[in-house]
C-alpha cells in the first residue's frame, strides 16, 4: 500500500479540521448566552429569547438545503468561501443589531452559514481521506465537532461571567476572521463531471435538494439526536430535580473525554471489520446509556451514563455519515452530506420539543425512559434500511 496515498492528516485535512472547529466554537460559545443577551439588551420576552437561539438552526437547515447543489455546481473550495465570509460578515453583524427583529435576521443568515460550511467541510473531508481509511478518517474529523462542544460553552460561560457581550461578540469575530485567512490554503483538484451530471444537478427539482438514498441511514442520526438533544436541554433542571448539580456539572467534561478516547478505535474498526460491528454495539451503549441516565440515583451512575451515551453519539454519528456518502456517485457527495445534516439539525431541533412535551404527562425521569426507547427503536431501524445487507467483515 501507498504510505502517502494512505496519509491521513495531510494539510487539506488538517486546515478543514481547523475550519470547522472554529465555526463550531463560534456557534456554541454564542448558543449558550444569547437567550439572555436578547432578554438583556432588548427586554425580550422569553419567546422570543428562545427563538433567538433556535431561528439559527432554521438558518443553518437553509444553508445547507442549497449548499448540495451549490458543491457540485461551483465547486467545494468556492462555496466553503461563501459560508466562510457569510459566517465572518454576521459575526461582525451582532455589533450592529439594535432590535430584537434585526437580530433574527443576523441569527438567521448567520446560521446558514454555518450551514454551508459545515456541509462543505464533511463533504470535502469524505473526499480527501483515503478509502480504507474513510470510517477513520470522518471520525477523527468528527473530533473537531466534540472539542467545539467542550470548549464553546465552557468559554462563553467564562466571558460571560467575566467580560461582557461585546467581548464575546469580538471573539466569535476573530474565530471566523481565523476561518477566512486558512481557507484559502486548501488546494483541491478540479472535480471532473460529467455534462450530464451538471445539467442534472442544474435542474429545479426535488431530488436536487435532497438525496433519497440516504435520507433512511440519516433517519438513525436524527433519531439519536434526538435523544441527545434532550439532554443538553433539560440536563441543568433535571439535575437539580434528583438532587445530581454537582455531577451533573461533570456530565459533558465526561462525554468529550470518552468520545476523545474512543474514536480512534472505533474508527478503524469500522474501516476493518465493517459497519455493523460499529453500530449495533453503539446503538445498544446509547440505549442503555439513556436508561441509566432516566434512573440516576447517584452520580457515579450519572457520569457511567455520560460514558455510555459518549461512546453511543460518538460512534452512531461518524459511522451513518460514513455509511451515507458510500451510498451515492462522487457528483452527488455534497447533496448526501447536505442531507444528512439537515436531518441531523432536524433531530436536534424537534428533540427539545417532544421533550418538553412529554414532560407535562410523566416527570423528568419518565421523559427520559420514553426518549431511551425511540433509541432502541434505531436497532431494528438500522437493521431493516442498511445493516442486512452488510455483514461484518472477518
Amino acid at each position: 500500500m501507498n504510505s502517502e496515498k494512505s496519509k491521513l492528516w495531510t494539510k487539506n485535512f488538517i486546515i478543514v479540521f481547523l475550519v470547522n472547529f472554529l465555526t463550531a466554537l463560534c456557534f456554541y460559545l454564542l448558543m449558550i448566552i444569547i437567550s439572555g443577551y436578547a432578554i438583556d439588551k432588548f427586554n425580550s420576552s422569553l419567546s422570543e429569547a428562545g427563538l433567538s437561539a433556535s431561528i439559527f438552526v432554521i438558518g443553518s437547515l437553509a444553508g445547507r438545503l442549497f449548499c448540495g447543489k451549490w458543491l457540485e455546481l461551483i465547486g467545494y473550495k468556492q462555496t466553503l468561501y461563501v459560508g466562510v465570509i457569510l459566517g465572518f460578515v454576521m459575526t461582525f453583524a451582532y455589533f450592529c443589531s439594535n432590535s430584537i427583529s434585526l437580530l433574527l435576521i443576523v441569527r438567521f443568515m448567520h446560521g446558514a452559514g454555518f450551514g454551508i460550511i459545515t456541509t462543505t467541510t464533511a463533504s470535502i473531508v469524505t473526499l480527501i481521506v483515503p478509502q480504507e481509511r474513510s470510517g477513520e478518517g470522518i471520525g477523527y474529523y468528527g473530533l473537531s465537532q466534540i472539542l467545539s462542544t467542550a470548549l464553546g460553552p465552557f468559554i462563553g460561560m467564562f466571558l460571560g461571567h467575566h467580560g461582557s457581550y461585546d467581548t464575546i461578540f469580538i471573539v466569535c469575530t476573530v474565530i471566523s476572521a481565523g476561518c477566512l485567512l486558512i481557507a484559502p490554503f486548501i488546494s483541491l483538484p478540479i472535480s471532473a463531471f460529467s455534462n450530464d451530471q451538471l445539467n442534472e444537478m442544474n435542474t429545479l427539482k426535488f431530488g436536487n435538494f435532497f438525496e433519497m438514498k440516504v435520507f433512511p441511514i440519516s433517519l438513525i442520526i436524527m433519531l439519536t439526536f434526538i435523544g441527545y438533544s434532550s439532554v443538553i436541554s433539560f440536563i441543568a433542571v433535571y439535575s437539580q430535580k434528583i438532587d445530581l448539580v454537582n455531577a451533573a456539572g461533570f456530565f459533558f467534561v465526561i462525554y468529550a473525554a470518552i468520545i476523545l478516547i474512543s474514536r480512534p478505535f472505533t474508527g478503524r474498526l469500522f474501516d476493518v471489520k465493517g459497519e455493523n460491528s460499529i453500530m449495533y454495539p453503539g446503538i445498544i451503549l446509547f440505549t442503555v446509556g439513556m436508561v441509566l441516565f432516566s434512573q440516576a440515583y447517584r452520580g457515579y451512575m450519572l457520569l457511567f451514563a455520560a460514558v455510555l451515551i459518549g461512546i453511543g453519539v460518538g460512534t452512531i454519528q461518524p459511522s451513518t455519515q460514513a455509511i451515507a456518502v458510500k451510498l451515492v456517485p462522487r457528483h452527488r457527495i455534497g447533496l448526501a452530506n447536505s442531507t444528512y445534516f439537515a436531518l441531523a439539525d432536524i433531530g436536534m431541533g424537534i428533540g427539545p420539543i417532544i421533550s418538553g412535551y412529554l414532560i407535562r404527562f410523566t416527570d423528568y425521569r419518565g421523559m427520559y425512559m420514553v426518549i431511551s426507547i425511540i433509541g432502541a427503536f434505531c436497532l431494528p431501524l438500522y437493521f431493516l434500511v442498511h445493516g442486512k445487507s452488510n455483514g461484518a467483515r472477518l
